[in-house]
C-alpha cells in the first residue's frame, strides 16, 4: 500500500469513528481514559523499555541534550501521564452543553450547543507523552484523532497506543478513535495536513522549522504557536526573594519547553540588588548569561546580547538579559520580540501588574508566578493538546473546550416565519 492510500483509509477510518465517539456517552469516553491509565500502570516495564531502545538509537544519531530529554520517558512522566488521564476523565464534559438560550420574538428558543470538531490530527516531535495527552483530550471531547509523532520516538509512541488501544476496547469505543501512524516516511505528513474531507484540524507540536512547514502547506486549519521567546520582567516594586525564585525556576526547571525563560528584563532602579544573586545561582548550575552593557556593567562576566539573542528560543541553559528603564520600555521590548506566549512580572506594585496584564499581548500573562505555569495540566485542563498563539477559536493551552465549536440550536413549536 503506497503512503498516500494508507493515510486516506486512516482518514476514512478516524471519520467513521469521529461519529461513533460524537455520539458516545460522557460515562464511556470516562471508561476509555481510566482503562488507558490502568493500562499504562500496568505496562511500565514495557513503557521504559520501548523507550530505551528510542533514546539509545537517538544518542547514536546524535541528539542533542534538550531533545534527549524532551524524548525520554521517566517513571515519574509516566506518573504524571496517568495522573493527567484522571484528571482529565473527572472534568466537566463539554460535549451537548446548550448555553445562552433565549427567547426570540417570534417566540423560538436560541441558544448554543458544544459540538467536537471531528477529525483531529497531530503531528509532534520527540515527546511520547504526547501521545497520551492528545488521545485523551480527544476521547474526552468526542473527536477521533490521527497522531504522527516523530521517528525518534517510535518505539514509545507504538507502546503507549498499544495501552490507549486496549482503554477504547475496554470501553466498547472503535480503537480506531485513535491511531498512530505507523510509517515514518515525511510523505504521510503532507498527506495528512491535506485531507480536509477527513481531517478537520492540524495541531503541529514541535520545533519552529516543523510547524512553519504544516502553516505553510497545510489546506486544514491549524492551531499552533511557532516558538516560545518568553520574558520575565523583575520591577522596581519586585519582592527581591520572589524575584530570585521566580526567576530560576523559570529558567532551570526544565530548559528544552516552550514555556521556558528565555530572556530577563530588570527594571533599572534594582538591577545592582537583583542581578547579582540571580547570576550566582544561574552560573552554579551551569547557565550562560549573555546581557546588554548596563548587565555587563553588573555582571562582568556574562557575554554580550546581540539583537538576535533578543528574538531566540534557547531550549537551552542560556538566558539574555537586559536592564530596562521602567514598565514602559519592558512591555515595549516584550511586544517587540515576545512570541506572544507566555510572559510575567514580578511586582508587588498593583497598578504596574495591572498595566501589565492589560497591555502584553501575549497568550498568557503572568504576575509573580514561574512562565513554566503556562500548561494545560497546570491550569486545570487535565492536559492540553497543544499552545495556540493564534487569536481565532483557540488562544493559549488548548484543552477541551479547544477542541469543540458551537452551533446554533433553535425550539420551536411549529412556529413559522411571517
Amino acid at each position: 500500500m503506497s503512503t498516500e492510500s494508507m493515510m486516506r483509509a486512516l482518514g476514512e477510518q478516524a471519520r467513521a469513528a469521529s461519529r461513533e465517539l460524537a455520539r458516545s456517552s460522557t460515562g464511556a469516553r470516562n471508561e476509555a481514559l481510566l482503562a488507558t491509565a490502568r493500562a499504562l500502570d500496568a505496562s511500565r516495564e514495557t513503557l521504559q523499555a520501548e523507550n530505551r531502545k528510542d533514546l539509545e538509537a537517538g544518542r547514536d544519531k546524535g541528539l542533542d541534550e534538550a531533545m534527549l530529554d524532551r524524548l525520554e520517558l521517566t517513571g515519574g512522566r509516566i506518573d504524571t501521564m496517568i495522573e493527567g488521564l484522571r484528571q482529565v476523565a473527572g472534568l466537566t464534559d463539554p460535549v451537548g452543553v446548550i448555553t445562552d438560550m433565549e427567547y426570540r420574538p417570534s417566540g423560538i428558543q436560541v441558544g448554543r450547543m458544544r459540538v467536537p470538531l471531528g477529525v483531529i490530527g497531530i503531528i509532534y516531535e520527540s515527546r511520547p507523552n504526547v501521545t497520551v495527552d492528545a488521545a485523551s483530550l480527544c476521547i474526552k471531547s468526542g473527536n477521533a484523532t490521527v497522531l504522527r509523532g516523530g521517528s525518534e520516538a517510535s518505539h514509545s509512541n507504538q507502546a503507549i497506543a498499544a495501552c490507549v488501544a486496549q482503554g477504547l476496547r475496554e470501553a466498547g469505543l472503535p480503537e480506531t478513535g485513535v491511531q498512530v501512524v505507523g510509517t515514518t516516511d515525511r510523505e504521510a505528513v503532507g498527506h495528512l495536513i491535506r485531507m480536509p474531507e477527513y481531517v478537520d484540524v492540524i495541531v503541529p507540536r514541535g520545533g519552529k522549522s516543523l510547524i512553519e512547514r504544516i502553516s505553510n502547506e497545510a489546506s486544514v486549519p491549524v492551531i499552533k504557536h511557532l516558538d516560545g521567546i518568553c520574558h520575565s520582567f523583575l520591577d522596581r516594586d519586585a519582592d527581591p526573594e520572589k524575584a530570585v525564585s521566580v526567576t530560576l525556576n523559570a529558567k532551570t526547571q526544565r530548559y528544552g519547553t516552550c514555556n521556558t525563560l528565555e530572556t530577563l528584563l530588570v527594571d533599572g532602579p534594582v538591577a545592582e540588588s537583583l542581578l547579582p544573586p540571580i547570576a550566582e545561582q544561574l552560573q552554579r548550575i551551569g547557565v550562560e548569561l549573555r546581557g546588554c552593557a548596563t548587565t555587563r556593567a553588573i555582571l562582568p562576566e556574562a557575554g554580550e546580547a546581540t539583537e538576535e539573542d533578543w528574538a531566540t528560543e534557547y531550549l537551552a541553559p542560556v538566558l539574555s538579559i537586559r536592564v530596562v528603564d521602567g514598565l514602559d520600555a519592558a512591555m515595549a521590548h516584550i511586544n517587540r520580540y515576545s512570541s506572544q506566549h507566555t510572559d510575567s512580572i514580578i511586582t508587588e506594585n498593583y497598578t504596574r501588574a495591572r498595566r501589565f496584564l492589560t497591555e502584553v499581548d501575549s497568550s498568557s500573562v503572568m504576575v509573580n508566578a514561574s512562565t513554566r505555569f503556562a500548561d494545560g495540566f497546570e491550569y486545570g485542563l487535565g492536559a492540553e493538546i497543544g499552545i495556540s498563539t493564534d487569536k481565532l477559536h483557540a488562544r493559549g493551552p488548548v484543552g477541551l473546550e479547544g477542541l469543540t465549536s458551537q452551533k446554533y440550536v433553535v425550539f420551536g413549536d411549529g412556529h413559522v416565519r411571517d
